[in-house]
């Protein structure tokens, strides 16, 4: 094979795999819902039984999986004002123990209770479900199922109340 068509598919395999990467990231942005109101969010909040906050710098999350911002957690609704990563597939789940890393994850994932999705990444409004009592947890976390990727978690409630 000549150098010149050694070039082209090394080149043309180059940007295919770069339009994947580029697809993956912001296709999650063009297609994400409007965030809920702001109003009806910081309303959540203020009135949750429960506050966090998503740290960036946890063990398991990194420059591309990652949330910061206020959490409040109530019986009826888990409320988040702050920012996320932007990705596909974020599910936001309640764990009994406190997570911080992919492993940890992993290991609670079978006993951890999904309870919605994270579409919009600046602000989420989840209806907690009518079977789910938020006592029985102490953590939110959210989780990207697509790729198996911890993105962030709050610790909301110490285990011992």
């Amino acid at each position: 094979m000549s150098r010149r068509l050694i070039f082209l598919a090394a080149s043309h395999l180059l940007v295919a795999c770069l339009g994947f990467g580029l697809g993956v990231y912001l296709l999650p942005i063009l297609t994400a819902p409007a965030d809920p109101p702001k109003d009806a969010v910081m309303t959540a909040i203020n009135d949750a039984t429960y506050h966090a906050a998503f740290k960036r710098d946890l063990p398991g999350s990194d420059r591309l999986h990652w949330a910061e911002g206020s959490v409040g957690v109530g019986q009826k609704t888990i409320a988040f004002s702050g920012e996320m990563a932007p990705g596909p597939d974020y599910k936001v789940y309640l764990t009994r123990d406190y997570v911080d890393t992919i492993d940890g994850f992993l290991k609670v994932k079978a006993q951890a209770r999904r309870v919605g999705e994270a579409r919009s990444f600046k602000r989420l409004l989840i209806d907690v479900p009518p079977d789910v009592n938020v006592k029985d947890y102490t953590t939110v976390v959210v989780w990207c199922e697509t790729f198996s990727k911890f993105i962030s978690a709050a610790q909301y409630r110490d285990p011992e109340r």
